[in-house]
């Protein structure tokens, strides 16, 4: 049993790592800034001037924004600063009513708002939102996470359990940032995670459950309409069924991808997402919902699964980052794998076989980007989850004398992301080029 302070470091991580998000997490983080950026202005801004990281840029540039019908930032960065409210951090988009969809696109029409990379700076995730208003102007910045503001100069309001939390006033009414909270730098291994999530008192754990209220409800809204490129909704048709059949690996791919699809797509569906990605929350979720549901498994299988499943994508994410040149469906992929691998009755050692077969599997899948067609990657990880899950419980497991495979399970984990938090620099400004040089 793990001891009650290294418990509460990892929980404290957990709950800061997975949370509601409404729509994609970067055109939100923008939507974010804006909304803090116009609270400091202290009225409507008449202009404007966004700069942003090229990872940011990237991932903003294609996705629907829930309830307006419009892909990209434009109309985000207006109904930041129309009716968005920094408290929701992620949900900062909730309030939209019609009256402010028709005044966000008149202020896009107006051309009132201006985009740009910012020069020079090592940060992947880099918000930088100015308001004008007159001779006066306000800046907000977010940076390192999509809820981490910069201190202001002006007291932030506080929540408990916001982002806000983070920093302290001065004696002269300024913020600074408040020491790091206990456990925010906890570090983790694979034998960690799984002793964790596996030993844990299930009553500490138990909150992970809200991810399957969140996400699987997100898959059943698909369904109600047609979002990105319906590609859970055509796993689901019969002719799909010819090729697939109606089995558990149909029903996993089709419900992670309906979700996928109605959050790429727009929907106003908020979702639970897993270190600042939403479509990293789906997939570490869903797939270990539904075959939890299919296979039986008790409720207490279902919430340590779960944990296993987060809470590896987690420790992915520690040494990866935020962003990346590598698609978040691998990281939350291999985190579901080993989630179905404890499911079907795996050990440790099994579990530790899924994340090798997937290391070896889906290395080098690049991110160009949040947009409708992430359910076609977000399939294809759930598929090579399942896939590695068999195999580990078959005892296969690919060796260290294939590829970039190690004997240590957390050695396999660093390779990986040594590739794609460093190895892929190069891929990801190529990516950004053509996605931005593209014909208009």
């Amino acid at each position: 049993m793990i001891d009650k302070e290294t418990r509460e470091q990892i929980i404290a991580l957990v709950k800061r790592e997975v949370v509601p998000a409404m729509g994609c997490t970067e055109p939100m983080a923008v939507a974010l800034c804006t909304a803090r950026a116009t609270e400091l202005l202290g009225q409507r801004p008449e202009k404007i001037d966004v700069l942003l990281s090229g990872n940011m840029l990237k991932n903003a540039m294609g996705v629907g924004i829930p309830g307006t019908g419009m892909t990209g930032l434009p109309i985000a960065i207006a109904l930041g600063a129309i009716i968005g409210k920094s408290e929701y951090e992620l949900e900062v988009l909730k309030d939209l009513t019609p009256e402010a969809l028709a005044e966000g696109r008149q202020f896009v029409d107006e051309k009132r708002i201006t985009i740009g990379l910012k020069q020079h700076i090592c940060e992947k995730l880099y918000i930088e939102v100015t308001c004008h208003a007159g001779e006066k102007s306000e800046t907000a910045v977010i940076e390192g996470s999509h809820t981490n503001f910069r201190p202001s100069p002006q007291p932030l309001p506080v929540r408990e359990g916001s982002i806000y939390s983070q920093e302290q006033k001065t004696n002269d009414g300024q913020t600074t940032p408040l020491p790091p909270r206990e456990g925010q730098e906890v570090g983790l291994s694979m034998r960690l995670v799984y002793d964790f999530a596996t030993t844990a008192p299930l009553d500490e754990i138990r909150f992970i459950e809200e991810t399957r209220n969140y996400n699987m409800n997100a898959a059943r809204e698909a369904l109600k309409g047609n979002y990105g490129h319906n590609l859970g909704k055509t796993i689901d048709r019969p002719l799909s069924k010819g090729i697939f059949g109606n089995s558990i690996f149909c029903h996993i791919i089709a419900r992670t991808a309906s979700a996928c699809d109605a959050r790429m797509g727009g929907a106003m569906i908020p979702v639970m997402s897993n270190s600042g990605s939403g479509n990293q929350g789906i997939c570490a979720t869903n797939p270990v919902c539904v075959y939890a549901k299919e296979n039986e498994n008790t409720e207490e299988e279902l919430i340590r699964a779960l944990m296993l499943s987060h809470l590896t994508a987690i420790y992915i994410k520690q040494s990866l980052g935020v962003l990346s040149a590598l698609c978040g469906c691998v990281v939350a992929s291999i985190g579901s794998s080993c989630g179905i691998t404890y499911l079907m009755g795996g050990d440790y050692e099994r579990v530790c076989a899924s994340v090798k077969n997937m290391v070896a599997n889906l290395t080098g899948m690049i991110c160009d980007g949040a947009k409708p067609s992430c359910s076609l990657k977000i399939t294809s990880g759930v598929s090579t989850a399942v896939l590695s899950s068999l195999l580990a419980m078959e005892g296969k497991c690919v060796s260290s004398a294939e590829g970039i495979v190690d004997d240590s399970v957390d050695k396999s984990i660093r390779n990986l992301t040594s590739i794609g938090a460093d190895g892929m620099g190069i891929t990801d400004e190529m990516v950004l080029k053509m996605m931005t040089e593209k014909e208009k």
